[in-house]
């Protein structure tokens, strides 16, 4: 699935105990013309989906393409409402299909799997309505009439909307009352130098790279240096010696999303044969991506989602319409956060501990300082915690309303790697409750 020239996915779960709120958006009337009778090849499901364009600015001509999807339950009106929304894949600003990627590649109730989809067993849909999003216009199926509405788009209003939606709703005399529960982050950019310059301790510590290029990578050129440079086109030789070796040390045959995993070989130009070779079937399909723009770049799926192309020819898991301001990147959330924890809005930040383009250390040690800068106590020491009767990852919770969390094993889309323990993180966290500890008894503790 990722490739080695992906960036970061912001991610966001905003619960809402009402899923009535997301049928006032439209007429029912509309609602009701958005039902989807079966995705093609899509397994026999007892769920109601739905998907369609809402409109948000008529003068534009622009219209976001949202993907609904019923909890997998009798009373689905019992179960909050989940609204995600990818971001990044790309090196180019947040600008990634909720809808591929979010809903076909990580945690949606169907995965592609040659012509056909697959029932997900670890769909995020058993235990709430979700609503993937792909935003901003000119994303996935999303589109504006207006061209120049790709290249003006400020980076700090959509790079880092996932804590800065939930902050607009809470200072928002908005029309409906949003009973606001919480919010998730997954391996996000917090702070630009910490969570960029942890690459080099992550790379050297897990044996990517030599002693060697990690002292050059921390003294002589850090990452975040190399990352403005690239910006503003003004990579200097010794930034371009230091990150040449790291890449070279590397290697393009390693998804830096997830340095434990394969990579998909297809995706590979000039690949080898001895490397195609060496492919094998594994439980992970690290080729989903690649199934998924097939799967929704056929005309029937287009015409079920009630899905259109405008502006572009192609559908595609990130876009290539739409330009970002990329220095804003460098304007910190971390403090959003704390502003949020402080008006009694639930917090989770959790990190995949494979992904080496967010590193876990960094966003760990981010947490931990707002935690601090606010006045908030540790009620729950650091510890490991459990998916059934292994280690799920770790976590670390803060007057009961900031938690961190690692998922064990999890790339930087944590549920396309790990569905098993993602599920239980996102259950947890749902329903406000602790992350599972041990349940091994005394005679079954391993040595």
């Amino acid at each position: 699935m990722l490739s080695h020239q992906l960036a970061w996915i912001w991610m966001i779960m905003v619960t809402i105990y009402a899923t009535q709120i997301f049928l006032t958006a439209e007429s029912e009337s509309l609602f009701e013309a958005h039902k989807m009778v079966r995705l093609p090849g899509q397994p026999q499901v007892n769920f109601q989906q739905f998907a369609g364009y809402i409109t948000i600015d008529e003068k534009q001509n622009k219209a976001l393409f949202y993907y609904f999807v019923e909890a997998e339950t009798n009373l689905p009106s019992s179960k909050p409402l989940v609204l995600w929304l990818n971001g990044d894949l790309s090196l180019a600003g947040p600008g990634c299909s909720s809808v591929g990627a979010g809903a076909f590649c990580e945690h949606g109730p169907f995965k592609p799997s040659g012509n056909v989809l697959v029932k997900n067993e670890y769909s995020w849909n058993k235990e709430a309505n979700m609503l993937y999003l792909e935003s901003p216009a000119g994303v996935g199926f999303s589109y504006s009439a207006n061209k120049s509405f790709y290249t003006s788009v400020n980076d700090d209003l959509t790079g880092h909307y996932v804590p800065q939606l939930a902050h607009l709703i809470i200072q928002s005399n908005v029309k409906w009352k949003f009973n606001l529960k919480g919010i998730a982050i997954g391996n996000p950019l917090l702070e630009f130098n910490t969570d960029f310059n942890g690459r080099a301790e992550f790379f050297w510590s897990h044996g990517l790279i030599s002693d060697a290029t990690y002292e050059a990578f921390t003294s002589l050129c850090n990452y975040s240096q190399i990352r403005r440079q690239i910006q503003t086109g003004s990579l200097t030789p010794v930034c371009s010696r230091v990150i040449k070796q790291v890449s070279r040390e590397i290697s393009r045959f390693i998804n830096t999303y997830d340095v434990s995993l394969d990579v998909c070989l297809s995706s590979i130009a000039s690949q080898s044969q001895v490397l195609n070779q060496l492919q094998e079937t594994k439980k992970i399909d690290v080729c989903i991506e690649d199934e998924t723009v097939q799967y929704l770049n056929r005309e029937d799926v287009q015409k079920v989602l009630h899905a259109r192309l405008v502006g572009v020819t192609k559908w595609t898991v990130c876009s290539e319409v739409v330009r970002y301001d990329m220095q804003d990147l460098e304007v910190p959330t971390i403090h959003v956060l704390g502003s949020l924890v402080k008006s009694g809005i639930r917090v989770l930040v959790y990190s995949g501990d494979q992904d080496s383009v967010i590193p876990l250390t960094g966003t760990r040690m981010l947490v931990n300082g707002i935690a601090k800068e606010i006045g908030l106590n540790t009620t729950v020491p650091y510890r490991s915690w459990f998916e059934g009767r292994q280690v799920g990852g770790w976590t670390q919770v803060y007057n009961d309303i900031l938690s961190f969390a690692t998922i064990r094993g999890a790339s930087h889309e944590a549920p396309f790697s790990q569905p098993e323990r993602s599920l239980v993180l996102f259950n947890a966290f749902l329903g406000g409750k602790p992350l599972p500890e041990a349940t091994l008894s005394a005679d079954t503790t391993p040595n």
